[in-house]
């Protein structure tokens, strides 16, 4: 790890993070009333959001920084692209390409193997040899929903229990295997071109995650990993349908079969994205 990187992230060892990430998860749930509303309007001037696009524009009347934070956008707010995939979030990109084998690359002088992202799962990671990854990020003020890039059927959720280091760009140049150690919701799909993975990795102060289908998935941390399976056409999800939620930012990633997609021409990591837009295209 280069000197800079590793002085970087080198508090992030040092600190609390559980118990951090436990307190803030107790303050955004809480219901303070005026106290809550001061939090969000500092929240909203601090990184710049965008409340005019939201289907609620009216910080005084979200009891919870959760329900703010997770807040819906007005129709019609982010159209569909044409394309097969579409991205998932609104957002920045850490990463995407190619996956080497089984290795994902995280940021310079760092990758990360797919068995170790989906929780050890090798037959499931081997669907995914010499296939693609997309690493998403979403910063504190980003819309924090996550919708599907594409048409697909829930198969499997499987709960990673795992550290709780930041996901922003310096840690993930400062901190090896970062998405495959931090705690994290791996989420298996079938679709019309086989199957894909989509991650929501945790991390500081994330208060917890959560899925259309099955509410929260943390708290509680469970301490081993721990998988629901899904009846065929139980969750049967449309392209840009939600499926999910941060309460508090963190990172998507996704996993591709080999030779399936062709990546938007425009993309460029640490380029900014948002949900709706061309992701990519079948080959």
């Amino acid at each position: 790890m280069p000197t800079v990187s590793r002085l970087a992230v080198l508090p992030q060892y040092l600190l609390p993070k559980g118990a951090l990430t436990n307190f803030a998860g107790r303050v955004a749930g809480a219901k303070g009333g005026e106290m809550t509303t001061r939090l969000i309007r500092w929240f909203v001037g601090k990184y710049d959001v965008n409340m005019d696009e939201a289907a609620n524009s009216d910080i005084a009347s979200y009891q919870s920084f959760n329900e703010f934070f997770t807040r819906a956008l007005k129709p019609g707010a982010r159209p569909l692209a044409k394309a097969d995939f579409v991205c998932p979030v609104d957002g920045r990109i850490s990463q995407f390409g190619a996956i080497e084998g089984d290795q994902i690359f995280q940021a310079k002088g760092h990758k990360f193997s797919t068995t170790a992202l989906v929780g050890g799962d090798d037959t499931l990671a081997k669907k995914f040899e010499h296939g693609s990854f997309a690493n998403l990020y979403l910063s504190p003020r980003d819309y924090h929903r996550i919708h599907m890039p594409c048409a697909a059927t829930l198969k499997r959720m499987i709960y990673v229990p795992g550290e709780l280091f930041s996901v922003n760009p310096t840690t993930a140049r400062g901190v090896p295997g970062l998405f495959a150690r931090n705690e994290r919701v791996v989420c298996e799909f079938d679709t019309s071109f086989g199957p894909f993975v989509m991650v929501l990795v945790g991390a500081t102060i994330v208060g917890s995650m959560a899925t259309v289908w099955h509410g929260l998935v943390n708290p509680p941390r469970l301490p081993a990993v721990t998988e629901w399976t899904y009846k065929k056409n139980e969750y049967v999800f449309k392209k840009g349908e939600e499926m999910g939620r941060f309460l508090l930012g963190s990172t998507v990633v996704m996993l591709f079969p080999k030779d399936t997609l062709h990546f938007n021409d425009q993309w460029q990591p640490a380029g900014p994205v948002r949900l709706g837009e061309l992701m990519a295209n079948l080959k």
